[in-house]
């Protein structure tokens, strides 16, 4: 018995020795996993930690400010806070949903349908562009998982004053029309990078790095002036709603060195809060929209006269009766002008006239001098979706085409276009380059035509607006204006309208040494007025004198009185 009994002890106190030193052996064990996790293989882990916890965040930069010539703020960037969520964290709070939809302003089965289609993403938008107190609020409700990211939007204090000029931006203010877009590269900052820490709600504990500061955008400033365009707006508008109009634009130019100074359009619209409008509220039709201009193409027509040298200011030509026969057309006059000169053809406005100037002219010399005032190209002044009209490819080689190219049909212009034409008579026949910033000395331009004839068809323009003109009402107390007038109906399908018609007026100030120039072009107004001496030129002579008062422009009229007269007068 005692034999059998301590084999079976032998091994029963084995085993327990075994036991009892695989117990000895654990901690030892666990301590050398600790040593190599936290100390010799510890990659892993980290990557692990901060794959759930580590996170790298963009730091918005801030757009660059847009200033007017005096470096009033046009376009500014203000912080505002977006709200977002992590879908997963939020749904798990579901008792909460209906009082953060209350704070989001949002409807609660909205919101719940929102996460759960984006269920497996880590970062669901809820909110944009809020202002900070707001966002404040929102987060001292404490629901899990909701945050804030600092953003910028995008403010206009012109409103619409300025709205199809400077255009605007999207939510995360990126510019996507009008000056916003064209100087896009110029206005967006470089966004900045940073590494945090953020909880299980994804909210930040702490910063941990700084990858890369934020570069803010660069400021630019433009050529308008607040002022100007702002007279310029109220005028237009005036009279698009006062003969109930289509639309209406407006571009008024410093000719010294092609700056422009304002530009407005109707109708408008507020950038603010752009949702509200359409796409075509939202073109800049100065230099989207482009029409054939009338007779404000006939001083070019008398410039390409006075050049050719067959022509003087005091030539003669026999309009009578007010009717002209080219090919199986028939040209025009409102009435019977006679046997007039060279000067009348611009101050009466005769088609009959024009005609036969072009008619005794080469058939290239009213096109080649089109074609170098610009007319048919793009400005090159770098606004997004500008066209540049229409003049044909080749020289007009019928009576006819030639005959109507001298008095504005045939061919298309944008008011942008007409304006730095005309800048082109009152610089002395110099075509300056056009720009939307301020420069800092006038750029060099090219001659389009002999001094001596552009000066001639300045003085002729006055005459157009001294008594007896076809505009008359564009005339400026004090000082001596200088335009011309333009109608034309409109082309439609099968020729032209009879009862639709754009009108335009053109001209400068003080004629004497012109500073500005300015086009008017109100398209189909109606009530029975629809000449550009009528619609087009009354607007030209109220902003004109307003921006010749702004600027402080000495008056040049030696007789105010005489403008003073015109500004009652009554012409069709």
């Amino acid at each position: 018995m005692s034999n059998a009994r301590k084999p079976r002890e032998t091994v029963a106190s084995w085993r327990y020795l075994l036991v009892l030193a695989a117990f000895a052996c654990l901690p030892v064990v666990l301590l050398w996993r600790a040593v190599d996790l936290q100390l010799v293989n510890n990659e892993f882990l980290q990557l692990q930690g901060d794959s759930r916890h580590l996170r790298t965040m963009v730091i918005p930069a801030h757009r660059g400010m847009i200033t007017d010539r005096h470096g009033k703020p046009l376009a500014i960037s203000t912080p505002v806070d977006s709200i977002w969520a992590h879908p997963g964290n939020l749904l798990a709070a579901d008792s909460r949903l209906a009082e953060l939809a209350g704070a989001l302003e949002m409807e609660s089965t909205g919101l719940r349908t929102r996460l759960e289609r984006r269920a497996d993403r880590e970062f669901v938008y809820l909110r944009r562009h809020i202002p900070p107190d707001a966002a404040a609020r929102v987060l001292e409700l404490g629901v899990p998982g909701v945050s804030t990211q600092r953003e910028y939007r995008r403010y206009y204090p012109a409103g619409e004053v300025a709205g199809h000029l400077l255009g605007f931006t999207n939510v995360d203010d990126v510019g996507l029309e009008g000056l916003e877009l064209a100087y896009e590269t110029w206005l967006r900052g470089r966004p900045g990078a940073k590494r945090v820490l953020r909880d299980r709600l994804g909210r930040i504990v702490s910063d941990v790095e700084q990858i890369r500061e934020p570069g803010p955008g660069r400021d630019l400033k433009l050529s308008i002036d607040r002022r100007l365009q702002y007279v310029a707006y109220r005028e237009l508008k005036r009279a698009v709603q006062a003969h109930g109009a289509r639309a209406g634009s407006l571009v008024l130019l410093d000719a010294a060195n092609g700056e422009i100074l304002a530009m407005a359009n109707q109708p408008s619209f507020n950038p603010n809060a752009r949702q509200r409008t359409g796409t075509a509220e939202r073109r800049n039709r100065a230099v989207t929209d482009s029409f054939e201009p009338g007779s404000t193409i006939k001083p070019f027509t008398v410039a390409a006269a006075l050049e050719s040298g067959l022509f003087s200011r005091d030539s003669e030509l026999d309009t009578r009766p007010g009717t002209m026969r080219v090919g199986n057309h028939t040209v025009r006059d409102l009435r019977d002008y006679g046997r007039i000169d060279v000067a009348t053809i611009i101050s009466k406005s005769s088609n009959v006239g024009a005609a036969q100037l072009a008619l005794e002219l080469p058939d290239d010399a009213i096109w080649r001098l089109l074609g170098r005032l610009g007319m048919g190209r793009v400005t090159g002044a770098g606004f997004p979706g500008e066209t540049g009209g229409s003049l044909a490819a080749d020289p007009p080689r019928s009576a006819i085409e030639r005959a109507t190219l001298s008095f504005g049909y045939g061919l298309a212009s944008t008011p942008l276009q007409l304006t730095n034409a005309y800048a082109a008579l009152a610089n002395d026949g110099l075509l300056r380059p056009i720009s939307f910033l301020r420069l800092d000395e006038a750029p060099e331009g090219e001659r389009v035509m002999q001094p001596a004839t552009a000066r001639a068809v300045r003085r002729m323009l006055e005459e157009a607006v001294a008594e007896g003109g076809t505009a008359q009402l564009a005339a400026v107390p004090g000082y001596r204006v200088a335009g011309k007038t333009g109608t034309t109906r409109k082309a439609v399908a099968g020729g032209y309208a009879d009862d639709r018609h754009v009108t335009w007026f053109a001209g400068m100030a003080p004629a004497s040494n012109p500073r500005l120039v300015m086009a008017v072009m109100v398209d189909e107004p109606k009530g029975g007025l629809h000449y550009g001496g009528q619609v087009a030129a009354p607007v030209f002579s109220e902003v004109m004198s307003a921006a010749l008062r702004l600027l402080n422009i000495a008056p040049d009229a030696e007789d105010s009185s005489r403008g003073l007269t015109a500004m009652g007068a009554q012409t069709p």
